[in-house]
């Protein structure tokens, strides 16, 4: 497959925002794009002006959001939890077929995990698992300020214990004049990640906006 696994530090770091705008970036320079995210959990309590993370996928790259996200359940949870609660059960096999039959369709496909890389899927299958079976490099969504260097240092090391190959880490929101602190954690987390380390400023959820943001940051030099 060719395309970005699209990770965060943790929950609520930007990832949802990295993946469409690199979604929107390659569409609107004539990439056909797939988006897939295996499991949504706190469709109860969505943000307020904010569509839910299968839905702006879907709004980029012109998919129906169900077709993004296979598994869909209310409580703001773990997914191994969301699927308890449900009584329900969630089948690694299934998710990846899933995930590959959506890359057959486009030339690229930019997949989002759920919460952090080892955030369970079930028991026994972690998010980690899952980017490893479907072979894609990383993007890392992190966090520009305070805590962010351990955060996503643990990241990059849980993705090279898994032969996992991250092409990048995305720092976002960016301040227009971010301050030295910003400015030291995005150097540090270059120099001891030994990594890309790029910015994606606060940006609305238009596709027009996403893409133009997302156009900055040049992605397919990561596919």
């Amino acid at each position: 497959m060719r395309g970005l696994f699209v990770t965060g530090t943790d929950t609520g770091a930007g990832k949802t925002v990295v993946a469409a705008a690199v979604a929107a970036a390659l569409r609107s320079g004539g990439t056909s794009v797939a988006a897939f995210k295996p499991v949504v959990t706190g469709t109860d309590e969505p943000e307020p002006g904010r569509p839910m993370d299968h839905e702006l996928l879907a709004v980029v790259t012109g998919a129906v959001p169900n077709q993004v996200a296979p598994l869909r359940f209310g409580p703001p949870v773990s997914p191994h939890l969301a699927a308890e609660l449900a009584g329900a059960a969630i089948e690694p096999a299934e998710l990846v077929t899933a995930a590959r039959d959506a890359a057959a369709r486009a030339d690229a496909l930019i997949a989002e995990g759920v919460g952090g890389l080892l955030v369970p899927l079930t028991l026994g299958y972690s998010v980690r698992d899952f980017a490893v079976d479907l072979g894609l490099p990383l993007l890392v969504a992190a966090r520009p300020g305070l805590g962010t260097i351990n955060h996503t240092l643990l990241t990059l090391e849980a993705a090279a214990a898994a032969g996992l190959d991250v092409r990048a880490v995305g720092l976002t929101p960016w301040a227009a004049a971010p301050g030295a602190m910003e400015r030291s954690n995005r150097a540090t987390i270059a120099a001891l990640g030994r990594v890309e380390v790029a910015t994606l400023p606060r940006v609305g959820v238009t596709p027009p906006e996403l893409a133009a943001a997302g156009a900055a940051l040049a992605p397919e030099r990561w596919l």
